[in-house]
């Protein structure tokens, strides 16, 4: 097992990628303010670093969407980054609808000296109008179906594909401008590409499925060993033992592994431990909550 086996260096839809970018800019011109939608457990990493750069002369709002999924403790201290950068920030559960209020509210909040200018000048009837941006698979068409309260959202995700504007009206004051294209992320390092990888952001063909179950593995028993340890029924003691022993730790992990794939059933015929099914496992249960609230980029 190659510890360093993920060189990456992948630069998605580069062409794509320059036209959402072009469609974005042209319609920042019609908005007032910017939602920015960021997975919570990768605040960093989901977060498409040419946003910053188009965005910088406009009001913006930050949603750490799947809060439901992240470190409690780690939400609070995202939310304080952030605020540190003078980003006002709001923790949302757009498959709950935990946070969408809030949201709204900090909308409103921000705009507020805008909305009293317009009413002194006669303009009440005007709409606060707001544009979301995120990379693929942060959770954005959920989140419009939630504050909009609409049940399906018609988002073109295919990349390239421009459709007709659309306003969504969200309540008295607010407008939201479907979304304007995705931008996909850009992998600045492979940390950033196995953060996605991790959330299922970006396919495992891109990575190897068992090298990307190895790093998260390396990662939680760092981090969140006690979450891991009750979800595979590991013993302390056994952990502590593999990690200790002389050999290269890729290899003590990779026994950790094997062990969480014994304990969960993952034998092929033979006794052998069927790597694939586990290395799939952990990542499924990762993705999907099973391991408890866990985040992977820290606020420290």
């Amino acid at each position: 097992m190659e510890q360093n086996a993920t060189k990456t260096n992948i630069n998605w839809y580069p062409g794509h990628m320059a036209k959402t970018k072009k469609q974005i800019i042209q319609d920042l011109k019609l908005v007032d303010i910017v939602i920015e939608l960021l997975d919570a457990r990768i605040p960093k990493s989901s977060q498409n670093p040419s946003i910053a750069e188009i965005t910088k002369n406009k009001k913006k709002i930050v949603v750490l969407n799947k809060c439901d999924l992240s470190d409690d403790r780690q939400n609070k201290l995202w939310i304080k980054y952030f605020e540190s950068k003078n980003i006002p920030a709001v923790l949302v559960d757009s498959n709950s609808g935990r946070g969408i209020e809030d949201c709204i509210k900090k909308i409103e909040e921000i705009m507020q000296v805008e909305l009293s200018q317009h009413a002194e000048k006669g303009r009440t009837g005007r709409r606060i109008r707001a544009m979301i941006v995120g990379i693929p698979n942060v959770g954005k068409s959920s989140f419009i179906n939630r504050i909009s309260k609409r049940t399906t959202a018609e988002v073109g995700n295919r990349p390239g594909v421009t459709k007709q504007k659309q306003w969504i009206r969200i309540n008295e004051k607010i407008e939201l401008l479907d979304t304007p294209g995705v931008l996909w992320p850009k992998f600045e390092s492979e940390e950033v590409a196995l953060n996605l990888c991790y959330t299922g952001t970006i396919k495992e063909e891109i990575l190897d499925k068992l090298e990307i179950a190895y790093q998260l593995t390396k990662f939680l028993l760092e981090n969140y060993r006690k979450k891991l340890c009750e979800r595979y029924k590991l013993e302390e003691k056994f952990i502590e033992e593999k990690l200790a022993q002389d050999r290269p730790e890729n290899n003590n992990i990779y026994e950790i592994m094997l062990e969480m794939g014994k304990n969960r059933g993952c034998i092929m015929s033979g006794g052998r431990i069927d790597e694939e099914k586990i290395a799939r496992l952990i990542l499924e249960e990762f993705r999907n909550g099973k391991l408890g609230k866990i985040t992977i980029e820290m606020s420290h």
